[in-house]
């Protein structure tokens, strides 16, 4: 699931993950969000519905990172004041530092065996005490996907070590599609 993997993806409008808006669960977590210049980094972000709400909510300290080129230029194409925030790259190698990290779907759709790599760079990104929030899918972790399951149990043992669990609970409003089958989650960097 290279960058070539992910453009085909796009270009073929393969991208039933994306509902054409932000999800309820999301939306009402940045609702609460009362600090307005948090440094904040959306990775794998596709179409990027969270950062053009979270544009709409008056953030504009956002980073997107994708891998894939036809989703970033859609969103400079809506957002062309902000093309400076889309970075067209490996998240990986992304070595800045953010206050809040949006997860929605990324995780789920690395290959598993990235998972720990990814708990670590998650880390290395996230400022003292920041945090990393959003959706984790709760179904049995699959050997075909993407999206990849994986379980509260898992996530706890993946997470536990470099994050404060401060939230890790069925998402109770989820989309009806994904109803029952997302884990809502606030981890702080330890």
């Amino acid at each position: 699931m290279n960058k070539e993997f992910w453009e085909n993806r796009y270009k073929s409008n393969e991208t039933g993950w994306d509902v054409g808006k932000i999800t309820t669960p999301l939306k009402e977590y940045i609702d609460q969000i009362e600090n307005k210049e948090l440094n904040i980094l959306i990775p794998g972000a596709g179409n990027g519905h969270e950062f053009d709400y979270l544009i709409e909510k008056g953030f504009s300290n956002i980073t997107v990172i994708d891998i894939a080129e036809q989703p970033l230029e859609a969103l400079k194409k809506r957002n062309p004041s902000f093309t400076k925030n889309f970075i067209q790259g490996d998240f990986f190698d992304l070595a800045k530092t953010f206050d809040l990290v949006i997860e929605q779907t990324f995780f789920c759709a690395l290959n598993p065996e990235l998972r720990t790599k990814y708990v670590t760079q998650m880390h290395s990104l996230l400022e003292e005490n920041g945090k990393l929030a959003g959706l984790l899918f709760d179904f049995p972790l699959t050997e075909v996907g993407p999206p990849f399951g994986g379980s509260e149990e898992e996530y706890l043992k993946l997470f536990s070590e470099k994050f404060n669990i401060k939230t890790l609970e069925k998402s109770y409003n989820s989309i009806k599609p994904r109803k029952d089958s997302e884990l809502f989650f606030i981890f702080e960097k330890k």
